[in-house]
């Protein structure tokens, strides 16, 4: 296939739209069910680049659930423990933790449940029969995979009536190393950001602390390959092996710690006692908790207790999760792993960071405030690398 008509563009007014490729060879990838709108495919092709690059740098199966072109996370196929499989609605899926691909499309899935309503998937290895039950209870609008088990595709075809999107990537595929772009009928060219992440990136520990688990290491090379793709400016907190916050597109920096922390945070809280028990009406589908949970945990709380209200959420008035609850719970939290795209401009962020868990830190450097950060980071015993490397995505 050469050419690929869409719906539509970005909106419906624009009209007519195709994907094609500029030599014109074949297009790398196959539908094989459903038809892709232009936001799709833009997904897609951003998302199948860092699934396909998490994994070779960990050598693990990755996922990351992708919504408006940015990760809502990102995760490797690291077995849940039982607290998180209930917090992510994937304990009542037989086998999760028997499918590494299936770990990773929970972790990521279950990040930010809130954002990944209607997500695009994008698996690094083919996708399996356990993946694809995972993949069904929940509101999507497509996926890429290098392949499908003949189970797994009969399953996702009966996605949205047969509609659902359903992409086979070529895995052999490699693009030019250069790309183009155009905007206002000008074109730009540029070298495609083939930067390689791993281990080495992590060499250059700048504070006086420099015990850097492995772990950290694992889970810093997360957060930097999901900021790869990621709209500027971008913070991602990561744990356990994968993205457990991820701040996208905003003009300050301390605008995106501050929102990966809130989202850091959130992800702590659904594992919450009170949380993983609280008493959903059986027939509640899962948007709809997750917009409970979210609402609950939030300063809102009455909008989903008040009486009149719970009483269509919930088969008994639950015991709210109170501020110095909340508090506690988190102030114990250490070991969370940070990346930013770009140098941390103040100390501000460092203590965001901390105060949501923060103990290891991955950022290019290069502020003249650097010896400032640095000096915030040893105060608080924590560990920070400069990686060298700035990784603004637009």
């Amino acid at each position: 296939m050469k050419e690929l008509e869409l719906k539509y563009g970005c909106n419906p007014n624009q009209k007519p739209a195709f994907v094609y490729m500029e030599k014109g060879g074949d297009l790398p990838f196959e539908i094989l069910s459903g038809r892709p709108g232009f936001i799709n495919l833009l997904d897609a092709f951003n998302s199948w680049q860092l699934v396909r690059e998490l994994s070779a740098a960990l050598d693990l199966p990755a996922a990351t659930s992708f919504k408006h072109v940015s990760p809502t996370s990102a995760a490797v196929g690291i077995p849940l423990p039982d607290k998180l499989l209930r917090a992510v609605f994937a304990d009542d899926i037989p086998g999760v933790n028997h499918s590494p691909l299936a770990c990773a499309y929970a972790r990521a899935r279950g990040t930010d449940r809130m954002s990944s309503f209607g997500d695009f998937i994008a698996l690094s290895h083919p996708c399996d029969e356990t993946t694809a039950r995972l993949i069904l209870p929940e509101v999507s609008d497509g996926i890429i995979a290098p392949g499908y088990t003949p189970e797994a595709l009969a399953l996702l075809r009966t996605k949205r009536k047969g509609n659902y999107t359903v992409i086979q990537m070529d895995p052999a595929y490699e693009p030019d190393s250069e790309e183009t772009k155009q905007v206002f009928g000008v074109t730009f060219r540029q070298r495609r950001n083939d930067c390689r992440i791993d281990k080495e990136s992590l060499k250059d520990i700048v504070t006086e602390n420099k015990d850097l688990s492995r772990e950290a290491v694992r889970d810093l090379i997360v957060a930097l390959i999901t900021l790869k793709y990621t709209q500027s400016n971008s913070v991602c907190f990561a744990r356990d092996g994968q993205a457990i916050g991820v701040g996208a597109g905003q003009q300050s920096r301390i605008h995106c710690t501050r929102l990966a922390a809130g989202k850091a945070d959130l992800w702590h809280l659904r594992q919450h006692e009170k949380v993983l028990e609280l008493p959903f009406l059986k027939e509640l589908g899962r948007p709809a908790r997750d917009n409970a949970v979210d609402v609950y945990l939030s300063e809102n709380s009455e909008e989903v207790l008040g009486d009149g209200i719970w009483q269509n959420i919930f088969s008994r008035k639950p015991e709210p999760l109170t501020p110095p609850e909340k508090r506690e719970y988190l102030s114990a939290i250490r070991g969370v792993s940070l990346g930013s795209d770009a140098f941390f401009p103040f100390e501000d962020n460092i203590r965001r960071a901390f105060a949501s868990g923060v103990s290891y830190i991955a950022q290019p450097g290069g502020s003249i405030r650097d010896q400032n950060v640095i000096e915030a980071c040893n105060a608080l015993g924590m560990v920070m690398c400069f990686t060298g490397l700035r990784l603004f995505h637009h």
